[in-house]
This record gives structure tokens, C-alpha cells and sequence, in this order.
């Protein structure tokens, strides 16, 4: 698993400071800023970064692998933050840990504190590497709904070249939030919203939020009606792979203007680890369910995709529709994967996935 937080030695600072770390003069980065800390000395264990002519300390085995990251250091804190990764494809920024939903699966618990960043994400933004996308994420960053799309309108004035991924439950738009809307290049966000059944009561069971899926109609029309460029994300349960035909009767009909439908298999981290032996529904035992599924989305003309689905746990004839979706940071392969001829094309496992409760079909192709 690659470390997002790198250990430093104390640093002279009051605020909190956004730097982008660089190990060579290089062109490849946005105009030279204040913000650029270059490399000064390292060996086999750490690395000496001038910031404003203090010295940063940072303790990593691989100065090189930092080249261009955009780093948050905290005053009093004896780490550092990688917000962005310059040579990674996978870079979220957390926007708040809090959330009105307490999804059965959900890998990032609620927590009722929030800290607000922006202003430093913002920051990151406007160091990050040219064409980058950015995703947003939570709990619910839309709780915090006008710093968002100011953040938002300002990030993509300055930086018009990148592009956004934002994770939201859908639940906080509203139709005076389609002038914020339309004030934004909504070609350059992709909105992944999660929709689990049809069925408003089986939706609203997974979510633990009563009337959370006629909420998640409205709002899917207002951003349908804003242009959004939007990708539908359900999670596999056991509570809802009965229904996934169905869902994709609804969405084909209802959500037509989607982009995409994303079908993602379980996380075991967080609420998904509580419940699991009650959720995880294994696709290399039984893929009937999800086989429907994708026919009827796609001999509709809906682009469907299968997210964090090793392939082995996918019937070769469906293995077109995976993609490798786990982010490089949290990304593993298992011993049985030494050899693999699909190797290089899957999306492995997740860092914390545990052999002894997840596919039974796992083998070598």
C-alpha cells in the first residue's frame, strides 16, 4: 500500500502550509510558485526540501516518487499530507467526514466534526499537474454546499484543465442550486451518485434514511435538467442483487441521460466490514443476477461498468465490462495472482480484503 503520509521533522509554521515538492527543475508543472519546495539534499531515508529557506525534513526511502506532489504540512503535526500525487491517476481529496446516511456498506464512516479545508484544496488545485482529474469526496461534501461550488467556480477560473469527480449521495440539491450549477463548466464534472434499488424501500434500508430514495429522484431530474455529466454507482449486496434487474428497468427509463452505470463489488473496510457476512454477495459463485442486469442496461444503450470485480470473479464473456478501479494506494494482488496472464488488466483487491471471507473462485487464468 503507498503512504499518503509521510513522516517530517517539526516545522516552523503557525498555518497550515500547501507545497508542491520537486526533486528536478522541471517543466512539466504549472507556472513556478512560492508554493514550489525544491530538493536540497536526500539519501537512503530522507529527503531535505527548501521552503522559503527552512528546511522540510521528510522521511522516505524514495525521494524521486514525490517529484510534483502537492503535500499539506500542519503545524504541530509530525506528518505530511500527499494531496496529490503527480505520477498517480488516483488523487481524492476528502472533503468532510460527515454524512446524513449511514450506508450498511459505507467505507468511511460519519463522524460529526468537520474541518473545513478548502482553501487549501484549493491551493492544491491550483499546483496540480497539467489535465489532472481531482476527485471529491466524503461523507457528503455537498453538506457544505456553497463552499463547494466556490471552490468549484473558482478552481476551474484558474485551472481550467482539470477535471473533477465528485462523489455525492444526492441528497442536498435543490432547484435553486441550478444557477451555482449552471455557473460551472459542467462538462468537466463527472457526478458519481449512488443508486441501490428501484425499490424505494430496499434503497432506503441499505442507506438508513427514510425517503432518501424519492429525495434521490428529485435530484437526479435537477442535475439531468443542469447537464450533469453523470455516473450512477451501486454497490453488490446480498440486500440488493435480487433487485438489480429491476434497477436496471429503472434507471434505463428513468436516468436514461446517465453517462454511465457503475455496478461495484463490496470494500471491506468500515460499515461493509460489520456487515459482511451478511453482504458480500461473491460474483465468482453466481453471476446470473448481475449477467441481467448488464444485458438489459446495455441492449438499452446505457454504458455499464463493473468496478473492483477481479476478473477471475467475472464469466470471461463479461470481463469487457471491468475496469481496473481501485486506487494504486489501496491496491493489492494475492499470491495466486503470481503468474496471472490478466494480471496487468485487473483491478486486484483492496488493501484490506481478507481471503479467508471473500471469493471462493479465485484462480490463475
Amino acid at each position: 500500500m503507498i503512504d499518503l503520509q509521510l513522516k517530517v521533522d517539526p516545522f516552523p509554521i503557525v498555518e497550515p502550509l500547501v507545497i508542491r515538492l520537486q526533486t528536478v527543475q522541471a517543466s512539466r508543472f504549472p507556472a513556478a510558485s512560492e508554493n514550489d519546495a525544491m530538493l536540497v539534499y536526500h539519501d537512503e531515508n530522507i529527503a531535505d526540501f527548501d521552503v522559503g529557506g527552512f528546511s522540510l525534513r521528510v522521511h522516505t526511502t524514495d525521494a524521486q516518487s514525490l517529484d510534483g506532489d502537492v503535500v499539506l504540512v500542519t503545524p504541530g503535526r509530525n506528518t505530511l499530507h500527499r494531496l496529490i500525487r503527480a505520477s498517480s491517476r488516483h488523487n481524492t481529496l476528502l472533503i468532510t467526514e460527515q454524512c446524513d446516511q449511514k450506508c450498511i456498506m459505507c467505507s468511511q464512516p460519519p463522524k460529526k466534526h468537520h474541518t473545513d479545508l478548502f482553501d487549501y484544496f484549493l491551493q492544491a488545485v491550483l499546483l496540480a499537474p497539467a489535465q489532472t482529474t481531482i476527485g471529491l469526496s466524503g461523507g457528503e461534501p455537498l453538506l457544505h454546499k456553497a463552499r463547494l461550488f466556490e471552490f468549484l467556480e473558482k478552481a476551474q477560473s484558474a485551472r481550467p484543465d482539470i477535471r473533477f469527480h465528485i462523489l455525492t449521495n444526492g441528497q442536498h440539491f435543490d432547484k435553486r442550486d441550478r444557477t451555482s450549477l449552471s455557473a460551472l463548466n459542467m462538462r468537466s464534472i463527472l457526478w458519481g451518485v449512488p443508486i441501490y434499488a428501484a425499490n424505494a424501500a430496499a434503497h432506503d434500508q441499505i442507506v438508513v434514511k427514510a425517503g432518501a430514495h424519492k429525495t434521490l429522484q428529485k435530484n437526479l431530474a435537477i442535475l439531468g435538467t443542469c447537464g450533469a455529466v453523470l455516473e450512477l454507482r451501486t454497490v453488490l449486496l446480498n440486500s440488493n442483487v435480487l433487485h438489480l434487474e429491476d434497477l436496471a428497468n429503472h434507471i434505463t427509463k428513468h436516468q436514461s441521460f446517465a453517462s454511465v452505470w457503475a455496478i461495484m463489488q463490496l470494500e471491506n473496510i468500515g460499515y461493509a466490514r460489520m456487515n459482511w457476512d451478511r453482504e458480500f454477495y461473491d460474483s465468482s459463485f453466481s453471476f446470473v443476477d448481475v449477467a441481467k442486469a448488464i444485458d438489459l442496461a446495455t441492449g438499452r444503450g446505457m454504458e455499464t461498468l463493473l468496478y473492483n470485480f477481479p476478473l477471475c470473479s467475472v464469466p470471461s464473456e463479461y470481463r469487457r465490462f471491468c475496469v481496473a478501479s481501485i486506487s494504486d494506494w489501496k491496491q493489492k494482488y494475492l499470491s495466486t495472482c503470481d503468474g496471472c496472464s490478466l494480471r496487468s488488466t485487473c483491478t486486484g483487491f483492496f488493501e484490506w480484503y481478507s481471503e479467508n471471507k471473500g471469493f471462493k473462485g479465485i484462480v490463475a487464468q
